[in-house]
């Protein structure tokens, strides 16, 4: 059997088909699709996994979910020394520091700014707050890329899959203008062929343009 993909449109999930393709592996996309008007996951995924969301995993029946895990979930049992530094090596404790800080801590804030935008004037007191920690964290991360182009060695891993999507959200709320290099960043992620590809495999993705 093989591996099933639920995928959300316009979701994190187009991180795990990226994966997926990245490793070569064949899988199965099972498309499912936000409400209109409230923009959140069909009930369906509930009858997947209790929370309802979106990507999940199925290998052979067993459901993975959250994209961190998935991630090394994939490169773990499938990638085959892909994707990920020697697990005896410095570079793979700094590797899964980045796999975890994306969903962490990095992507807090940005999903803060989205929901308190959508507050009007009741959600200026926490603007200034919520400003800050998104410098601190895009601030972070670029100066980690600067003179790099993967997070962790000369190649990308599931950790430079994961945080793209911060980078994308990022780039979405006009907040890169002071960090060029995640500019350059993302969008040589975005050259790769199998990027690409699952762009094809996953349908409408805004946050790839």
């Amino acid at each position: 059997m093989a591996l099933r993909v639920h995928h959300l449109n316009e979701s994190r999930s187009q991180r795990i088909l990226w994966c997926l393709e990245e490793l070569d592996l064949p899988y199965e996309v099972v498309f499912h699709s936000r409400n209109a008007e409230t923009r959140l996951a069909p009930p369906e995924l509930a009858a997947i996994h209790p929370l309802g969301k979106s990507p999940l995993l199925d290998d052979d029946g067993f459901i993975v979910h959250e994209s961190g895990a998935i991630l090394d979930y994939l490169v773990r049992r499938h990638g085959g020394g892909r994707l990920a530094p020697d697990g005896a090596t410095a570079d793979f404790d700094r590797y899964q520091q980045w796999l975890h800080y994306a969903e962490g801590s990095a992507m807090l804030p940005l999903m803060l700014n989205l929901y308190v935008m959508r507050l009007g004037h009741g959600g200026v007191p926490l603007h200034a707050r919520i400003d800050s920690e998104i410098t601190n964290h895009l601030g972070y991360i670029d100066g980690a890329l600067k003179g790099r182009a993967f997070l962790v060695g000369d190649s990308l891993t599931a950790a430079d899959i994961n945080l793209s999507f911060v980078v994308e959200v990022g780039r979405a709320f006009g907040r890169l203008g002071p960090y060029p290099g995640l500019g350059r960043y993302i969008d040589a992620l975005h050259a790769r062929p199998a990027y690409k590809r699952a762009l094809e495999r996953g349908g409408t993705y805004a946050l790839g343009a």
